[in-house]
């Protein structure tokens, strides 16, 4: 089987389809929110219960949100949560499920390394909704198939993760066990052939809440010594909102849907997707940069283009934590970089066609 025809039957389509004759299907609102209501259903499909369990961890993290707002709120309180849902929830996600989990940019020389990365925030996403998707989109960006298609519009990305990023449920064995590797690195005990036949998933749904117990546990627990319950709550309403803000992120990272890439700093042309300055700083998420070298362990290459999980990949090789990291910085600046300088340098002495005539024009 090609990786197309393989990456193509991973997903469960939706019900109004990812595409009519072969061309993207835009759904009405209604058809969006019909499908993610059904999605949250159980009883219709076992699969379906990732998905619910997805924005139960939502709504269970509105309650801390409110509580901070109404009963905790300072601010000094809420400078803390802002750094930690924007910069460390930010890179976290770049560096553990982007770069390392969908892209394998590096490997963890030891199991406990990738333990202590796994879960050092609040875990929010379950590897399973991110990983096998993001290969998908990548594979068809912005095509029929896309799973948060920044051509679908705002609401088909943000309900994404219902609608268009479950694992297909009539998978046969062969298939099922090569989606399942994708996810082999990451430290997830995948169910076999006939759970997943039960389940409808990757991940167990008794091991997968367990999981996150005791990862929510650990870090309440940890800010309520640190701070108290006020700063507690205070980190886990700044969790609450990256949940919700980062279903946003590929609308925006791909322009929402309009050509916004600028000469000499958004260089893969292949895609609408940009280099934006607030996901580069707090994340390391130049996306543009990303899209052109998706396997890349870091993604900010030019001086301004700050990268924190790049830093932090760095340093856990200096301390011997990972190996076989794949870094694109010099082969971008050979191949993209510096022939475009090197080419607007030469445009820029060339004399304009008007300036050439007067200067050719013999005095009178």
């Amino acid at each position: 089987m090609s990786q197309n025809c393989f990456l193509k039957q991973i997903l469960e389509p939706p019900q109004y389809a990812f595409d009519k004759d072969g061309v993207l299907y835009r759904p009405t609102h209604k058809e969006l929110w019909q499908t993610f209501f059904t999605r949250l259903n159980p009883s219709r499909s076992r699969g379906h219960w990732l998905s619910l369990f997805s924005w139960i961890v939502v709504a269970i993290l509105v309650v801390p949100f409110i509580l901070f707002f109404t009963s905790f709120f300072s601010w000094p309180l809420f400078a803390c949560a802002f750094v930690y849902s924007m910069v460390l929830m930010g890179s976290h996600g770049t560096l553990y499920l982007h770069r390392y989990g969908t892209h394998r940019a590096y490997r963890f020389k030891s199991k406990w390394a990738l333990f202590v990365v796994r879960n050092l925030v609040i875990k929010i996403i379950p590897e399973e909704i991110y990983v096998i998707s993001h290969h998908v989109h990548h594979k068809y960006s912005e095509q029929p198939g896309d799973p948060y298609n920044v051509h679908g519009g705002w609401l088909y990305c943000f309900l994404a993760d219902a609608n268009h990023q479950v694992i297909n449920q009539e998978m046969d064995e062969s298939t099922y066990n090569k989606v399942k590797a994708l996810l082999s690195h990451m430290g997830v005990k995948t169910n076999s052939y006939q759970q997943y036949l039960k389940w409808g998933s990757i991940c167990h749904p008794l091991r997968t809440i367990a999981h996150y117990f005791l990862n929510w546990a650990f870090w309440f627990g940890f800010f309520y010594l640190v701070g108290g319950l006020p700063l507690a709550v205070a980190i886990f309403a700044g969790a609450g909102t990256w949940a919700v803000g980062i279903r946003t992120f590929n609308y925006e990272g791909h322009g929402k849907g309009k050509d916004k890439r600028q000469d000499g700093i958004d260089f893969n042309r292949t895609d609408l997707s940009i280099n934006q300055v607030w996901p580069g700083y707090v994340a390391g998420e130049w996306h543009n940069n990303h899209h052109l070298y998706p396997s890349g362990a870091r993604s900010g290459f030019l001086p301004y283009q700050v990268d924190l999980p790049w830093y932090f990949i760095s340093g856990m090789k200096k301390l011997g934590l990972v190996k076989n990291i794949i870094d694109p910085k010099e082969d971008f600046l050979k191949k993209h970089y510096h022939p475009y300088q090197e080419n607007k340098t030469v445009s820029n002495k060339r004399p304009s066609a008007i300036g050439q005539l007067q200067e050719d024009k013999p005095s009178s």
